[in-house]
């Protein structure tokens, strides 16, 4: 093998110009495929810090009640039964404390945070803006949603008689921090609460129509004496939410139900969106061994006549495919030694430069999540299979014909 390997150096190192496209080419190979992976992973982990990163992972509420239907008198007539769910019982989960025990045991919960909410009407003046109040302690303010860093006015200060909203709301009714509002439930209690923080958090749903109060406050001015709304949980490992859910589900008898559920659209446009990556990155490859495969391909009708002579001295078919096959896999190596850096220096350049005023990102490339040593195995394996075809053409080469030349 040391032999074929110093014949492989030597034809490479004969046409240095074709040699450094080569490698070259192959960087550039391996260059996209890891900015490809950086972009993508970065772009999929950007997405669920804004949108998953303010929901929970696993929503525990009040299993449906479903009527019982009354069999048939086995008289062989037909029954048609129409069902209608009963509205007469609110939805609550009784005995909470139970099930939020049993959740918060669970390995696989980091946090599980009891939550109250309804509908109301926030009146100041003649103002009057619907809203959806959620209730949660305070010291579970920003476990699910981080509603303290994003507070643009006052405190996160969730007293009984405090109230939190959106500096979208606060604008619609002329609110600052420290004025009253009146609050009036869906089920006819009214509170007066003063506005202790305006949070900002980008999404206009929740900056409009989203207020945070005191759990003890919310379940008096919604009337849930006696349960909670729902049971809002965050995970240690996000992608263990389906599994996570129903092990919730069976545990507790309630009805668990995990973010892809309840985010489908977001869901399905990450895995759309990985999907398109992946085709990206296996073109980057079927462009490497194209283009290993034809400069190779021209080598071998170069080096006929040599190929043909040692052939005469009895080197055998073995000898030269293996001599290019190394050369495959050198360039290969070459290659990816230096497209793998170039990646990760473009990808820190981008992430580094590429940013808007505030701080975020316009390009959401992360480095860290390149995948390198993948780029630069796929590269040499991809070099290797490519260099197959012009070896075995080279072996096939007759020593009289191509004496002969």
């Amino acid at each position: 093998m040391r032999y074929e390997f110093k014949v492989a150096l030597r034809y490479l190192a004969s046409s240095k110009f074709q040699t450094v496209l080569l490698v070259g080419g192959v960087g550039v190979g391996v260059l996209i495929f890891s900015f490809m992976t950086a972009l993508i992973n970065g772009l999929t982990q950007f997405q669920i810090d804004q949108t998953v990163g303010s929901i929970p992972h696993v929503v525990i509420e009040p299993k449906e009640r479903e009527p019982r239907v009354l069999p048939s008198d086995h008289s062989g007539t037909e029954v048609l039964a129409a069902v209608q769910r009963g509205t007469v019982q609110r939805e609550q989960i009784r005995f909470w404390q139970n099930a939020l025990e049993t959740v918060e045991n669970d390995p696989a919960t980091r946090v599980a945070v009891p939550v109250v909410a309804g509908n109301a009407l926030v009146t100041r003046g003649q103002v009057v803006e619907p809203v959806s109040i959620t209730g949660v302690r305070p010291e579970h303010l920003s476990e699910v949603a981080a509603i303290a860093p994003a507070i643009v006015a006052g405190t996160a200060n969730l007293d009984l008689d405090g109230v939190l909203i959106g500096a979208r709301l606060a604008h619609n009714l002329s609110v600052e921090v420290g004025q009253p509002v009146v609050i009036r439930s869906d089920r006819g209690r009214e509170r007066t609460v003063k506005v202790r923080g305006i949070f900002s958090i980008g999404i206009e749903s929740l900056d409009e129509r989203v207020a945070y109060m005191n759990f003890k406050s919310a379940k008096a001015l919604l009337d849930l004496d006696h349960g909670i709304s729902r049971i809002e949980v965050k995970l240690k490992d996000l992608d263990s939410a389906a599994s996570a859910a129903q092990a919730f589900a069976g545990a507790t008898g309630l009805k668990a139900t995990a973010w892809p559920e309840k985010n489908k659209r977001l869901f399905d446009a990450i895995q759309g969106q990985n999907s398109t990556g992946g085709l990206i990155k296996f073109f980057a490859i079927v462009t490497i061994v194209i283009g290993v495969a034809s400069a190779l391909l021209l080598t071998s009708v170069r080096r006929k006549p040599e190929i043909g002579i040692m052939r005469s001295m009895g080197v055998t078919k073995g000898f030269v495919t293996k001599v290019f096959v190394l050369q495959g896999v050198l360039v290969g190596i070459m290659g990816a030694l230096v497209g793998a850096p170039a990646a990760y220096g473009f990808c820190a350049l981008l992430a580094d430069v590429a940013r808007r005023p505030d701080g975020t990102p316009i390009i959401p490339v992360d480095p860290a999540q390149g995948n390198y040593l993948a780029g630069i195995a796929l590269a040499t394996i991809a070099s290797a299979i490519a260099a197959i075809l012009p070896a075995r053409a080279a072996a096939k080469v007759d020593p009289v014909e191509a004496i002969n030349l």
